[in-house]
């Protein structure tokens, strides 16, 4: 067959198959992500059917879901938005890198991969996916709940850390020296300080820019724009993906909900489509060798997660139930993770084995979290309810 034709006929049978996963997996009350990463596996480097046909279109197309997904991050927030949350999660934010990176750092330096793998794995174990966070307090009806500020404003505090972290980890994986490596976070800071300036003064200028009264033409400028942004900042060592977050920040008001309307369908397309990526370029025998490592792993830092929700709350003034439920929410691991993962992965500076660890990592706490988050309450109830008699 033409080289076209089996490209189609794969496409085809991995966008019908992925159609199918997203659906069992929300059935079932879990992230998809989980299912994508093992349909990447099932048909890549390793797997059952290997498929050598689509690696031009799956290699751009996950380019543009890693820029989509952390775009309509960006739209979610306004400038002011995230200068508030700033300065009211600051220090459980201090919190939540210090107990939640940390693993990663200590799991890398055991494994020998060094200060840059050691890097790239405490961005893997740091981040919550604020997707998974979003979907699941959306599904159980927490979005009302008091300690809901307290989660959202640590997912604020982390987006703003991944501003700075994803151009600093770029440099490095491209071989910084130590005055380049400073210069990287001296130029993170300046611009993600200098667009939220930009943003909170004339943001409405931006929105005018990309706004216009018919839908196509609105698509073709943000997408254009989130493309043009992306691709300088990745020009000048910034990291692609956060050009495109600092671009949606600076869309504001009735413009980003509309971008974000039109665009969740696509993000959600190509993002599919970049967790396949990542699994095909993952292979499979690579998974078992580390897989005690990622339950240790994900134990760990789910109790690390639990303890920052629950430290944050209770500075809140927040009661025990709603601690756990804040904790408990913070615990899934996802899209950024991969993120992290493969950026390093692919730069070629660090040791193969991080992608299998980061793959079995995530599968993992993207099931955990959801369950967390769901079966906390009864759980917490139980242990109270056998804790009761013994103090009296």
């Amino acid at each position: 067959m033409h080289d076209s034709t089996v490209a189609l006929i794969e496409l085809g049978a991995i966008f019908f198959g992925l159609g199918i996963l997203g659906r069992l997996a929300w059935k079932i009350g879990i992230s998809p992500i989980p299912f994508y990463l093992l349909g990447g596996l099932a048909f890549g480097s390793g797997g059952l059917v290997p498929l050598e046909g689509i690696t031009g279109f799956a290699s751009i197309g996950s380019e543009i879901g890693v820029i989509l997904l952390l775009l309509l991050l960006g739209l979610e927030y306004s400038a002011a938005e995230l200068v508030t949350g700033l300065r009211r999660s600051w220090l459980a934010g201090v919190v939540d890198i210090v107990l939640n990176a940390t693993p990663g750092v200590a799991v890398a330096l055991v494994l020998g991969w060094g200060p840059v793998g050691a890097l790239a794995m405490a961005g893997v174990t740091y981040i919550s996916s604020s997707g998974i966070v979003a979907k699941v307090l959306g599904d159980l009806g927490r979005l009302g709940n008091r300690e809901t500020p307290v989660v959202l404003s640590i997912l604020v505090f982390e987006d703003l850390a991944m501003a700075v972290y994803l151009p600093i980890l770029t440099a490095v994986l491209a071989g910084a020296t130590l005055l380049g490596g400073l210069s990287a976070i001296g130029i993170s800071l300046l611009v993600v300080t200098l667009v939220l300036l930009l943003a909170l003064r004339f943001g409405r200028y931006v929105s005018a820019i990309v706004d216009s009264p018919d839908p196509e033409v609105f698509l073709l400028r943000v997408l254009g724009a989130a493309l043009l942004v992306a691709g300088v900042a990745s020009q000048l060592q910034v990291s692609a993906a956060v050009g495109a977050f600092l671009l949606g920040i600076a869309i504001s008001g009735s413009t980003a909900e509309n971008a974000t309307r039109m665009l969740e369908p696509l993000r959600d397309l190509f993002a599919a489509m970049f967790f396949v990526v990542f699994g095909l370029n993952t292979n499979p025998s690579t998974i078992p060798p580390v897989l005690a490592i990622a339950l240790g792993l994900a134990v760990v830092t789910a109790v690390t997660k639990l303890a920052t929700g629950w430290w944050a709350a209770k500075r809140q003034g927040i009661a025990s139930m709603g601690r756990a439920r804040a904790g408990a929410a913070l615990v899934a691991r996802g899209e950024f993770s991969i993120v992290i993962a493969g950026l390093a992965v692919s730069a070629g500076a660090v040791d193969d084995s991080l992608a299998a660890l980061a793959t079995a990592y995530v599968l993992i706490m993207a099931i955990l979290g959801p369950l967390a988050a769901r079966f906390v309450e009864p759980v917490a109830r139980l242990v109270r309810a056998r804790l009761r008699p013994g103090l009296h």
